[in-house]
């Protein structure tokens, strides 16, 4: 890879982490409530953004229309640190776009229940360190 990849990885990810912050605030702010609507925002609208790019690297016939760079800055960067839902959610639908039901609903289940998990056990085990 590329420093130039690297680099623009990075500044999308810039953005994107600011940009998290900000609608994440401004949802909770708008809609309070005990479910994390700004959470969930963000991912629907990553994995909405994430949809639509991929569409659109498929079926763009011009090579020269986005270089390596800007889909690297748009969907690893800016869209990984809006959120990594989003490319949960493309590779999910490709796996089942494939035809790999099985695959697809383990790799759901595990990324849901298991990501869950590790949550909570981070939680419990730093929260362990301070007692």
């Amino acid at each position: 890879m590329s420093w130039q990849t690297l680099l623009a990885i990075g500044a999308g990810g810039f953005i994107g982490a600011i940009l998290r912050a900000y609608l994440n605030g401004l949802v909770s702010h708008h809609i309070p409530h005990t479910l994390p609507f700004g959470t969930l925002s963000v991912n629907l609208i990553g994995s909405l953004a994430i949809g639509i790019l991929f569409a659109l690297f498929a079926n763009t016939t011009q090579e020269s229309l986005l270089s390596v760079e800007m889909k690297s800055f748009l969907t690893t960067g800016l869209l990984g640190a809006l959120t990594t839902y989003s490319t949960f959610a493309m590779e999910s639908f490709f796996l089942l776009q494939g035809g790999s039901y099985l695959l697809a609903a383990a790799n759901m289940a595990l990324n849901l229940f298991g990501t869950v998990l590790m949550a909570g056990l981070g939680f419990n085990l730093t929260s362990a360190l301070f007692k």
